[in-house]
């Protein structure tokens, strides 16, 4: 079901590069070469943004509740092929296929709420203290939107920003991430067949520089939304910053996810939870808990726990398996170097800290965790994006609460407590897009506004309802009216 070759997707059809150029994909779970994809340049990115442009204003005309129906026709073709996209994702990133699947369920799924959305793109109606005058605000399609999606999640990734962007009356043009090139063609050719218009979702392949900074340049691009490095994030805004018309711009950039365990804990379920934040998807979550805080009187006892329960955590990408490989070789390496230094500066290993070299050549890098580390040491405030947790003692919830937000990040949390009053403070007191009780620092579904403060995000929110102020404009209307001359 995997292409030999990627191209992009501009003008509802395959297309190659202007250039001629490809690079090569590998599968991350055994290092071998499985496609060559189409390295884009500028000239394609303008290629598809002006297909964009073109269709735009038509796409944006017609009823919201029509988009809907199209998503809605979506929504029940990912079921379907809910096999043939797992398949592509589970290559494409080696992750169990469990897990590949259940993505698959999540996109569709929020299909079929930003469907119904299209029957609720609510405006407002206000009074007015001016004789015959009404004041109504409607929602108004941007026009183009660029998508910059991130690898770990390659359809959910796409899905959350073009599902909005699509009910909303826009144009999408999305920047795979070039380590996981098809999922996103995979899916333009699915709304093709569910009835998108041509020209409506453009999908371009290449590298950051060469066809991302094109797209976020374009002036004819209405808003941009990323997901990824806080590095690029910043760099994406200060380039539309500096564009001679502003834009939009949606940054969704990763966390340092605390989870808290205190002295009245089920330290049973705490530990199963903090093993899955920090585990699942080989920790390249945004939403990963590789920070794990618990009170003095029980830390021996949870340390314990979870280093045997690490212990089980099945490393590999077969349907049973819990932790699949990192990305690439690139990340793997840099897994290793960060776990090294850390231990060289004073922290010590639990378990894991290295390549699995029975898995080897694959990507796989083994459960790790480490203690005695420093709350303001390079791994504790740096997103490793990778299977790596580390434990600290806090001696009570005050103390907790200031390690929880020692960081520049503030995605996710969560605490792990059956005293409400503690509950309420953390809620209260810990910057945070998303705080869980008595659960993993992940679980946003598709009705739940996702994102978060500080290096975090630039303060838009998506999936739910509120994705719906990311890829719409107000638009306030004054109506003056003249009962003489009816």
């Amino acid at each position: 079901m995997y292409p030999r070759h990627i191209n992009h997707w501009i003008g509802d059809a395959e297309v190659g590069a202007s250039s001629g150029a490809t690079f090569e994909k590998r599968r991350p779970a055994d290092d071998g070469v499985i496609a060559h994809v189409t390295r884009g340049t500028a000239v394609d990115v303008g290629r598809a943004v002006g297909a964009a442009a073109c269709a735009a204003d038509a796409w944006g005309r017609l009823p919201a509740p029509r988009r809907g129906e199209l998503l809605d026709r979506a929504a029940a073709s990912l079921r379907a092929a809910e096999d043939e996209f797992a398949d592509v994702i589970h290559a494409e990133t080696g992750k169990p296929r469990k897990y590949a699947a259940a993505e698959v369920v999540s996109s569709a799924d929020l299909a079929a709420f930003m469907a119904s959305e299209g029957s609720r793109c609510y405006g407002r109606t206000m009074t007015s203290p001016v004789v015959n005058r009404s004041v109504r605000t409607v929602r108004a399609p941007i026009g183009v939107c660029a998508a910059i999606v991130p690898f770990n999640s390659p359809l959910a990734g796409i899905a959350w920003k073009a599902f909005p962007a699509l009910v909303c009356g826009n144009a999408v043009v999305a920047k795979s991430h070039e380590l996981t090139p098809y999922t996103a063609v995979r899916l333009a050719r699915l709304l093709k067949d569910a009835g998108l218009p041509p020209g409506i979702f453009s999908v371009v392949q290449g590298l950051g520089l060469e066809a991302g900074q094109p797209l976020v340049e374009d002036p004819r691009v209405g808003l941009v939304s990323f997901t990824g490095s806080v590095a690029t994030g910043k760099a994406i805004q200060r380039t539309v910053s500096e564009r001679p018309v502003l834009a939009k711009v949606c940054l969704e950039l990763g966390g340092k996810n605390p989870l808290v365990v205190c002295d009245d804990a089920d330290l049973a379920m705490a530990v199963e939870h903090a093993v899955a934040s920090a585990f699942i998807d080989a920790g390249q979550r945004c939403a990963a808990g590789s920070r794990i805080i618990v009170f003095d009187r029980v830390y021996d006892r949870f340390r314990d726990a979870m280093i045997e329960r690490v212990a089980r955590v099945k490393v590999g990408s077969a349907p049973e398996d819990d932790c699949g490989p990192v990305i690439s070789q690139a990340s793997l390496d840099r897994l290793g170097g960060a776990v090294d230094a850390a231990v060289a500066r004073g922290a010590r290993l639990l378990a894991g800290g290295a390549r699995v070299s029975a898995l080897a050549p694959g990507y796989y890098f083994a459960p790790t965790v480490l203690e005695h580390v420093d709350p303001l040491d390079d791994i504790s405030q740096q997103e490793l994006f990778g299977p790596v947790a580390c434990l600290y003692r806090a001696k009570d919830l005050h103390q907790a609460i200031e390690l929880a937000n020692a960081t520049a990040f503030g995605l996710t949390g969560a605490i792990h407590t059956f005293n409400s009053n503690r509950i309420e403070e953390f809620i209260a007191r810990y910057r945070a897009g998303l705080v869980s009780i008595n659960g993993p620092t992940y679980g946003a579904g598709p009705h739940m506004p996702f994102g978060g403060v500080k290096n975090s995000g630039n303060g838009f929110r998506e999936p739910g309802t509120e994705a719906l102020d990311v890829y719409c404009e107000w638009k306030t209307i004054v109506m003056n009216h003249d009962p003489a001359r009816v």
